[in-house]
């Protein structure tokens, strides 16, 4: 094991080879997919479940509300859970309240009951949320993290948009089916996750004397989380929210098409999503977050915002396109900064928890705020007001250090002396960042490391 420590700490001697990432790492990006398959699966039956207990529109809405909202609230406790426990069984029983909570649905008998199931699932899916966020974080090669956060979403978008289509051959079972095979599939995946790391000595928990743990308040005073927090919650707001509330009703009674055109205007924002999601985080590992955080933010906002002008169903299939290759900019750079500002060997579980929280007040927010503008105005300043979101999350990057450059090997020893206590830290548990416990006294061949005991 000493051999294979030494070989991961050794970052600074230059880039892994494409193939070299952990196999802890697949084994995360496999769950998401089958994950996203399988809330894809259940989302387009549910509100219709929900009606079959001769209940109306609103309250068929408010099942997908409690859900969203149960995350918003419990994602607080389920970073404190994170850094009390650790990730991985906080990850494994989101994963499994999750399933539990689906099944059991399959057999609700009332509205009542299906309600509260929905509201416990959300629970569990914060669980999963953040602690496989923390999860892949702390195991991401530093060099490599927007490859990896390239990877994370690109798995749950493919996800996404397949359940749908995995949902439509399966819709002769019934509505109740849909929740009994995700809930299978959710079983599956925590028995895959737990029999493949827990012998894995880079996802066991570490002891305490090993990591470095960053509150939410340290993480909020540094200017690249506050902007990472507010272009998280655009993000939330446009392409979760306004987009998945809005776009489909812009569809059907402004552009006069029929109701499944909603579904091909949205897959044209996946394919725009796709066509970069991978690229641009791969490529934010050599060229740095900012470009693309800027870039990606303004493309998404322009394509936002002319959604709403569309004067025909071909320009908003344009925009949708639009919007797409900005939030594939966006959305994986965002995870890689996150990375690069908690770092490795370190628990944050406060700090990743505010970023999904962010988020999620977003998506909850969002369609509710801008659904009333549309509602007293139009759908065009409607989704203007949206766009403008992301253009100021554009500026806050704009202003912001590049989160990427003081994690480099050429500038850490020029910045280790002259920064806080908790930055000194940081930069030696980063050129430590894989090693075992056995090579931690061992001399660095440029530059030994301080004992972290001296630091206190």
């Amino acid at each position: 094991m000493s051999g294979r420590a030494e070989s991961q700490a050794d970052t600074g001697a230059g880039p892994r080879s494409a193939g070299a990432l952990p196999s802890e790492i697949w084994v995360l990006i496999g769950a998401a997919f089958v994950i996203a398959i399988g809330f894809g699966l259940v989302a387009p039956v549910l509100p219709q479940f929900a009606r079959s207990f001769g209940v109306g529109v609103a309250a068929a809405s408010a099942i997908v509300s409690a859900f969203a909202l149960m995350r918003l609230l419990f994602a607080p406790v389920s970073g404190r859970l994170v850094q009390r426990l650790g990730e991985r069984w906080v990850y494994l029983s989101g994963l499994v309240i999750v399933a539990v909570s689906t099944g059991a649905s399959a057999l609700a008998q009332t509205y009542w009951q299906l309600l509260a199931l929905r509201s416990v699932g959300g629970i569990g899916s914060t669980m999963f949320t953040v602690s496989s966020l923390a999860l892949v974080i702390r195991l991401s090669p530093p060099e490599q993290r927007g490859r990896v956060s390239g990877l994370w979403s690109t798995s749950f978008l493919v996800g996404s948009v397949s359940g749908p289509l995995v949902g439509g051959a399966l819709a002769g079972l019934g509505l109740r089916a849909p929740f009994l095979i995700y809930a299978a599939a959710l079983l599956a995946v925590s028995a895959a996750v737990y029999l493949s790391l827990r012998h894995s000595h880079l996802a066991a928990p570490e002891v305490s004397g090993e990591l470095r743990v960053m509150t939410f308040r340290q993480a909020l005073a540094r200017p690249a989380y506050r902007a990472v927090l507010w272009s998280n919650f655009a993000n939330g707001a446009a392409i979760f929210g306004v987009r998945m509330a809005l776009v489909p009703l812009l569809v059907v009674e402004v552009l006069q098409q029929p109701a499944g055109m909603a579904g091909v205007a949205l897959t044209a924002f996946a394919a725009g999503n796709v066509a970069v999601l991978f690229l641009s985080g791969r490529l934010s590992d050599r060229w740095g977050r900012k470009p693309f955080l800027v870039v990606g933010s303004l493309v998404c906002a322009l394509g936002t915002a002319g959604l709403g002008y569309a004067p025909n169903f071909g320009w908003l299939l344009v925009t949708s396109v639009v919007a797409g290759l900005g939030s594939g900019m966006l959305t994986p750079t965002q995870q890689a900064a996150l990375a690069d500002i908690l770092g490795p060997k370190a628990r944050g579980g406060p700090v990743l928890a505010g970023f999904q929280m962010a988020a999620d007040l977003g998506t909850v927010l969002g369609p509710i705020a801008v659904g009333a503008l549309a509602q007293h105005t139009s759908y065009g300043p409607a989704l203007a007001v949206t766009g403008a979101l992301l253009a100021i999350a554009a500026a806050a990057w704009l202003v912001v250090p590049e989160t990427l450059r003081g994690h480099t090997a050429e500038v850490e020893t020029d910045h280790v002396a002259a920064v806080p206590c908790d930055d000194a830290e940081y930069q030696l548990a980063h050129r430590a960042a894989d090693e075992c416990e056995e090579a931690r006294g061992q001399t660095h061949e440029e530059r030994p490391p301080a004992p972290t005991g001296s630091r206190r």
